[in-house]
């Protein structure tokens, strides 16, 4: 079974062709700039053949009709026709209180996905786009599923994801805590899980996907008791251009001085801030890992507070759970950046948590970090969100 994976945005579409037989990736690409001048699409195959190339998509049909020429393509392709794929699996970030499992889509489910809009402006709309220039090409015979970073938050408790704003404002417009990344956590959860060769359902677990978009989330016998991430991907620690938490007096003062609209601040908090906002240098961290390296105190103090947030909230969720059986680090800077995870793990010394450092140092994939005498184990996990929605596929497509 060949399972076509898609994580759709506003102008990007992101694909994965994956063979499920072993599970590994047969190709993959990206369209960029969807709806924009200069669109392209990148594609690779396994085997490394690979092309970019510069092709109008005023549409999310038209990125379709690209991602299906490259797949069948004579020179690059990995398929013979377009019914080799068996089915077709949807990243949607935002699935609300309304969806907690990953599901066949229907008109139904597709209205229910809109009607969360207003939780994910910035996401939602394109995964529609996507869903329908989807069926425009492979048609209504190839099942599609879609899978939702929420879902695997949906069991936190009520004292965990409530605001204490008046409740008036959860009841009517379902103002709470949803997370993200939920995917990513599920996956390299259980892939703790097994690292350690124990049962998550014994397991406290706390997964730190940190990225230019970053969420720690504490995962107690299999199922999430609370994330970062709020209502929206603003909330937890600081990222690439999001501020991350900070008083909520913080948005109106500046608002006032500045004369900024909502719209305005909200521009502000998710795409000047952070990394970006406090270096001032980029919102890329090997930039500013460089611009630390040159001497740069803003660059440095970024990383500081990154650190010291990461660490915090690691705190926060041991005494959350009554315990920690173990930690891992996921996503670009976690897997990339032995630097950080030094940095975070130092703070937890008083605990007993060790990282055997040399072995910290070269490590880039899933692996122990941690040193032999560590209280709790610590651990590299890469993360693959790909072949987690492509499983949740197959396993709903086999019920047909």
């Amino acid at each position: 079974m060949k399972i076509l994976v898609i994580n759709a945005g506003s102008s990007s579409l992101k694909y994965q062709l994956i063979d499920m037989d072993n599970e590994q990736m047969i190709a993959k690409g990206n369209c960029e700039r969807i709806g924009q001048e200069g669109s392209f699409i990148g594609h690779k195959t396994a085997d490394g053949r690979s092309f970019t190339k510069e092709i109008p998509m005023p549409d999310h049909a038209k990125a379709f009709h690209a991602v299906s020429e490259a797949l069948l393509s004579e020179e690059y392709g990995v398929i013979k026709n377009l019914s080799e794929v068996s089915a077709i699996g949807h990243r949607i970030v935002q699935g609300g209180a309304l969806f907690s499992d990953p599901e066949l889509v229907t008109e139904e489910v597709i209205k229910g996905i809109e009607s969360l809009i207003p939780l994910a402006p910035l996401h939602n709309p394109g995964h529609v786009q996507a869903i329908r220039g989807c069926k425009q090409v492979f048609g209504d015979d190839v099942p599609m599923v879609v899978v939702f970073d929420t879902a695997f938050h949906s069991t936190m408790p009520e004292k965990a994801y409530m605001y204490a704003v008046p409740y008036e404002y959860y009841e009517k417009y379902a103002v709470r805590r949803y997370g993200a990344h939920g995917t990513s956590h599920r996956f390299v959860s259980g892939a703790m899980a097994d690292l350690m060769k124990k049962d998550i359902k014994d397991l406290k677990l706390i997964t730190c996907h940190i990225g230019n978009g970053s969420s720690i989330t504490a995962v107690k016998n299999g199922k999430v008791i609370d994330t970062s991430m709020g209502l929206t991907p603003l909330d937890g620690i600081l990222m690439g251009t999001r501020s991350g938490c900070l008083d909520p007096s913080v948005v109106t003062f500046i608002a006032e001085k500045e004369g900024f609209t909502p719209q305005e601040m909200n521009t502000l908090l998710n795409k000047k801030s952070g990394l970006l906002g406090i270096s001032g240098v980029s919102s890329d961290d090997r930039d500013v890992t460089k611009a630390e390296e040159e001497g740069n105190h803003r660059a440095a103090l970024v990383h500081q507070m990154l650190y010291y947030q990461i660490a915090k909230y690691i705190g926060q969720y041991w005494v959350a759970m009554g315990g920690c059986d173990g930690i891992v680090f996921t996503a670009g800077l976690g897997e990339n950046q032995p630097a950080l995870r030094e940095a975070v793990i130092e703070y937890l010394g008083f605990a007993g948590v060790k990282l055997d450092k040399e072995v910290n140092a070269k490590t880039r994939d899933t692996a122990f970090i941690s040193a032999d005498d560590s209280s709790i184990p610590v651990a590299v996990i890469a993360t693959n969100e790909e072949l987690a929605i492509a499983r949740d596929t197959k396993a709903i497509v086999e019920k047909l």
